[in-house]
């Protein structure tokens, strides 16, 4: 059962109780179009009526600060519309604030709703603000939100040699934690030396898993258009690397859809569900593909129903649907020449799974080599949890 419950954007607690910590002091704000609080009011809103001039300058993320650019577009810097402040792309030239761009600032605000899901670049960045302001001297203040995986932890952990972008935390690809937490994670397990607190979100458990804390969802980047979609992006996210299985990008139903030409629906389904993967369901389900290289052709496609939210492991139903599609269409099909067999590397942040599965290895196979790096990144992940 689905447990809802309201709960409060930690930006309000953040002015409401904690306004002390920013008091006479000048602020950035690394967020997005989707960090809004239970009235619909923005962030960058609520920040400049409270701070009014000592709002210097806004971050933006993968997408840019409005939101609109697509998957690893470059964003550039430009001017804010209506508060005339710059908005600093860190998604462009840079990954990481530069000395220039925090020069006149004493805390960064940082408000991302973020998925809690490695290859989603927003836990990159938060890392890359972290240690430019325990470089330069600067506070950095969480305000928290509730992610989609509170309570997953799976997949493997990133490989120093496969770091990247969408790998630039050594953490498995599904970390369970929230902004805040992850911040605490980073700043202890990289050891940076700054005054880093959190404005946690109220009235927020983990069984929440379905929590209303906005006026309304906005999508955090173009593709995440729901709650659901979140959960089923770890599930089909492979397509990037793996462009011969389409999966809805450009359709109404992104991540939660994945279809090729040479798929039959009925058939990927039936076996999909013969497996009993946990939480979920497939369907057959026809659909019209949104970009290339099957864009506007009919593809016989499989549709994701997340059933029981909490009990989902979205790495392992990754790895059963490449391997059900291996199993029945054959591995050179899969894997075609269009294949990106060095993105889906960083996507998982190890060459491993790749050849596991390319050698046949069952997903149980691919997830017990997993079992040793879990459990001691559970362990390290414990002290930093702020939810119950």
């Amino acid at each position: 059962m689905t447990v809802r419950a309201t709960v409060q954007p930690g930006i309000q607690p953040l002015i409401a109780k904690h306004a002390d910590w920013l008091h006479r002091k000048r602020v950035a704000l690394l967020s997005h179009p989707a960090a809004i609080d239970q009235t619909g009011a923005a962030s960058a809103e609520l920040l400049y009526d409270h701070c009014g001039a000592r709002l210097k300058a806004l971050l933006g993320p993968e997408h840019g600060y409005f939101g609109h650019f697509g998957a690893g577009a470059s964003v550039r810097s430009r001017r804010h519309p209506t508060l005339g402040i710059p908005i600093h792309s860190l998604y462009g030239k840079s990954r990481r604030p530069s000395a220039a761009m925090l020069r006149d600032i004493d805390v960064i605000v940082i408000d991302l709703q973020d998925l809690a899901v490695r290859c989603y670049t927003y836990v990159s960045t938060l890392r890359y603000v972290l240690e430019a302001a325990a470089e330069h001297g600067k506070a950095v203040i969480v305000a928290d939100r509730p992610v989609p995986f509170p309570n997953t932890v799976e997949g493997p952990l990133t490989v120093a040699s496969f770091e990247s972008m969408v790998a630039h935390v050594h953490a498995p690809l599904i970390y369970g934690m929230t902004p805040g937490e992850s911040a605490g994670w980073i700043a202890e397990h990289y050891q940076y030396d700054l005054d880093l607190r959190v404005s946690m979100a109220a009235g927020y458990r983990r069984a929440h898993v379905h929590p209303h804390c906005a006026a309304s969802w906005i999508p955090p980047s173009p593709a995440i258009r729901s709650w659901e979609t979140a959960w089923c992006y770890p599930m089909t996210v492979f397509s990037e690397a793996v462009p011969a299985v389409d999966c809805g990008r450009g359709t109404s139903l992104p991540f939660q859809v994945f279809g090729a030409p040479w798929m039959k629906g009925p058939e990927v389904a039936a076996q999909l569900n013969a497996m009993e993967l946990p939480g979920v369901h497939f369907h057959s389900h026809p659909y019209a593909g949104g970009i290339a290289p099957y864009k506007h052709k009919l593809l016989s496609g499989v549709r994701i129903t997340i059933r029981k939210p909490s009990r989902i492991r979205p790495v392992i139903t990754s790895l059963a649907i490449l391997s059900c599609l291996q199993e029945l269409y054959g591995r050179r099909r899969v894997w075609s020449a269009t294949s990106r067999p060095g993105f889906f590397d960083r996507l998982y942040g190890t060459d491993s799974v790749r050849l596991a599965l390319r050698d046949g290895a069952s997903p149980t196979e691919i997830a017990n080599d997993w079992k040793p790096g879990l459990r001691r990144f559970r362990q390290a992940r414990k002290k930093h949890l702020l939810y119950h």
